[in-house]
């Protein structure tokens, strides 16, 4: 279980790697921290269920990708369901000692991509 310093590192690197895109701010929604330009595009800290039991964990991204994508992390086991967004696309990754921050990268540009706007998409495709 990660401690309060870890949670507090993890968010820190998240926050490098989201507002770095065109447009990005954060904000708080329903007591969580959020990534957006238009529309969320990450989430820290949603909530889950995992056998029956809801999980608080203050070290989760949650991220937007295509169907395909999503599908592959949920059957690899790495990934899960967010409670109240994860019906409408949304998966949640926990951030640890483990995390790939080039992955986690990665996820963060592609969810950003299915929610900015496209003068934002193409301001990123233009670095």
């Amino acid at each position: 279980m990660p401690q309060p310093s870890d949670s507090q590192e993890y968010f820190e690197r998240v926050r490098g790697l989201a507002l770095t895109l065109p447009g990005a701010a954060e904000k708080r929604v329903v007591g969580h921290v959020a990534f957006y330009t238009r529309k969320v595009f990450a989430y820290l800290g949603m909530s889950y269920k995992a056998d029956g039991v809801i999980v608080r964990e203050p070290c989760a991204l949650a991220v937007l990708l295509p169907e395909e994508e999503r599908a592959a992390l949920l059957h690899e086991g790495r990934a899960h369901v967010p409670m109240y967004i994860g019906p409408y696309g949304w998966i949640g990754l926990e951030l640890d000692a483990a995390t790939d921050w080039e992955e986690i990268a990665e996820l963060i540009e592609e969810s950003y991509r299915q929610t900015a706007g496209k003068r934002l998409i193409q301001e990123l495709d233009r670095r």
